[in-house]
């Protein structure tokens, strides 16, 4: 997980004694969007919120590889920076609230509460600062950006775009560039960001609708662009919205995609200096672009060649980088390499133990293979350090494996237990938990 926080012309005493105040201040960094929002309106500085989680592989990208070194010290200087984990009930209000569906995202308010702006998804260091500097620097608010472009401003075009996009919000985001002028609409049709975004726009709108022959086509369009790192993402849309299609027509479909797909991975992804920071999603879109074409030679040997580059790159040292520790595990778990994984979730509990999540998808898995004798000690491991949201999940897998185990009430005592614990938060959750219990 990320860092929280560290932290003249005046007279020397006056400066030491403002650094003395700025140290004291970020030590004490608040750990609650709720608090950090009291900073700030007493500091008159935006908010950073960085939702994240623990089971969250891009985060671990993020902690490791971009929000660290001078760049994020200056970033903490010019706003309050607070974790947010998305299984704890403050982070789900707020993500609901602010319309935030995915992880890592990286939202700042102003000291109102209001959107600023944000930055969603795994992003290298030189694409994550530049977007982040834009946003403090000019400190405007949506509707704010709006105003700005009602002026004639079609780099606030693209901003405005760019945030429906991030929300999903295909409708608002149309209905809102059919609200600017005639002229200004024919000068953003001819910025090449703007076409993009309309594009991107124009695929969020149908996904939202469920429109498939909607989403296929639209993928398509802007995967025939140079959409640079958003190509695993938007093949995925295209995958899903062809799944029902006879194999002839949806082959014929999605043929077009592998060439572009297996330059991006070659050049991009499967190399020792990669230019895309979610290694994962392409890896795992091309085995089932080669599996959706009926290729499952190729399909393994993708899986294959980012087992052995992710085992080179961590040379056994799996906490050198969680993220690429936990891809080589989602790799042998999708070649279905299940004597090497077992091994491997083994090595990860071991690496991580203070995280319920690697005891907890053991855990799973073994209760999934018919062993809930095997299981139910990882699974409490995993209860002694699960919260929020998560702890139902664990709970629920226990309460499985008590029942395969025919110990029924020691399976209704832990679903009593973490249900009064829990209270009313996540009641998804909880629903699914209950119906594990009376199955």
């Amino acid at each position: 997980m990320s860092n929280l926080p560290r932290r003249t012309t005046a007279p020397l005493a006056a400066a030491l004694m403002l650094a003395s105040l700025q140290a004291g201040a970020a030590d004490k960094a608040p750990t609650t969007i709720a608090d950090a929002l009291k900073v700030a309106a007493t500091q008159h500085r935006p908010v950073l919120v960085d939702f994240q989680a623990v089971w969250c592989y891009s985060c671990y990208y993020m902690a490791s590889h971009v929000l660290n070194g001078p760049e994020w010290q200056a970033a903490q200087r010019k706003a309050i920076v607070v974790e947010s984990d998305a299984d704890s009930p403050e982070a789900q209000t707020w993500m609901k609230k602010l319309k935030t569906s995915f992880l890592p995202t990286y939202v700042v308010l102003d000291e109102h509460g209001n959107e600023l702006g944000r930055i969603t998804a795994e992003q290298p260091r030189e694409k994550f600062y530049p977007q982040l500097d834009k946003i403090l620097a000019t400190g405007n608010t949506l509707d704010g950006l709006k105003n700005k472009a009602g002026t004639g401003s079609v780099d606030a075009v693209v901003a405005v775009l760019d945030a429906y996009q991030a929300r999903g919000e295909g409708d608002e985001g149309f209905a809102w560039f059919g609200t600017l002028p005639a002229s200004l609409q024919q000068t953003a049709h001819k910025d090449a960001h703007v076409a993009l975004a309309l594009d991107q726009l124009t695929l969020a709108r149908a996904k939202a609708s469920g429109d498939k022959p909607a989403i296929a086509t639209s993928a398509q369009k802007l995967l025939a662009q140079d959409i640079g790192c958003q190509r695993p993402y938007v093949l995925d849309n295209l995958l899903e919205a062809t799944s029902k299609l006879p194999p002839a027509p949806r082959k014929a479909t999605l043929q077009a995609q592998r060439k572009p797909l297996d330059r991006y991975v070659d050049t991009q992804v499967l190399v020792n200096q990669p230019t895309c920071a979610d290694q994962r999603s392409a890896v795992l879109a091309s085995a089932d672009l080669d599996e959706a074409l009926g290729d499952q030679v190729a399909a393994s040997a993708v899986l294959d060649r980012a087992i052995t580059l992710t085992r080179q790159r961590l040379d056994g040292n799996l906490t050198s980088d969680r993220n690429l520790a936990d891809n080589l595990r989602v790799y042998l778990l999708r070649a279905k390499r299940t004597t090497e994984l077992d091994d491997y979730q083994r090595k990860l509990i071991a690496a991580y133990p203070e995280d319920y999540v690697y005891a907890y998808r053991y855990g799973r898995s073994l209760v999934d293979a018919g062993k809930p004798s095997d299981a139910l000690p990882y699974l409490e491991q995993a209860a002694d350090k699960a919260y929020g949201a998560n702890r139902l999940a664990v709970a629920q897998q226990r309460i499985k494996a008590l029942k395969a185990l025919h110990r029924d009430d020691e399976a209704r005592k832990v679903a009593a237990d973490v249900l009064e614990t829990n209270g009313p938060w996540f009641p998804k959750q909880a629903a699914a938990l209950k119906a594990e219990l009376q199955a």
